[in-house]
């Protein structure tokens, strides 16, 4: 806790010069929360991201997840971590409820599950991503204001919490290597890393 304002977990804090504030880039398996006024950017190809905020007070925070949930046997589980959306999205809403958010106030905005990973499309990663967002926060009660789901293409999202405002930029195809390969190289991590406690920080 910083001040009382923010839960870190991210810890890619910058000041954009575009937009003339601080900010903070969300990569897959990171989430972000906070109070004050700060610019919440993140890149997605066939990851999720949730923009969470309560209405009232400005409270907000973003999330970014690969996979819905861990379908891992009990036994070759060694924690909960944020690269699976179930505790993604949990954390993300405990943690804006920590800052003084109200459940009641929450309304999200989803982004993501683009059919990027041309490797991976048997297993249709994006669109269960676009489908586990929409029914976690159907069960929770969080009313969806805004969405820009599933496609060919890679999104980069601008989240203001403070105002609710968010910006989509959809990345064209000669851009998306860094994106693919992150996103691969990602996955590839899920499937041999053990968690190591609740949260896991990616360099």
């Amino acid at each position: 806790m910083t001040e009382g304002y923010e839960e870190v977990l991210a810890p890619n804090l910058y000041y954009d010069r575009h937009f003339k504030m601080d900010a903070v880039k969300i990569l897959p398996g990171e989430y972000y929360v906070s109070a004050r006024e700060l610019l919440m950017v993140t890149v997605l190809g066939s990851c999720v991201c949730a923009c969470v905020r309560d209405r009232l007070s400005g409270i907000g925070g973003i999330n970014h997840f690969m996979l819905p949930d861990d379908k891992r046997e009990e036994e070759e589980r060694f924690g909960r971590s944020m690269r699976y959306g179930d505790y993604a999205m949990e954390i993300l809403i405990n943690q804006l409820i920590k800052l003084g958010a109200r459940r009641k106030h929450l309304e999200a905005k989803v982004f993501g599950g683009g059919n990027v990973l041309t490797g991976f499309k048997s297993n249709m990663v994006g669109e269960r991503n676009a489908r586990f967002v929409l029914e976690y926060l159907a069960t929770e009660g969080i009313p969806v204001v805004a969405k820009d789901l599933l496609g060919n293409n890679p999104r980069k999202v601008y989240f203001f919490p403070d105002s609710g405002r968010v910006l989509v930029k959809r990345l064209r195809s000669l851009h998306n290597d860094t994106i693919i390969e992150r996103e691969l190289t990602y996955r590839q991590r899920l499937r041999q890393s053990r968690v190591e406690g609740e949260i896991e920080l990616f360099s």
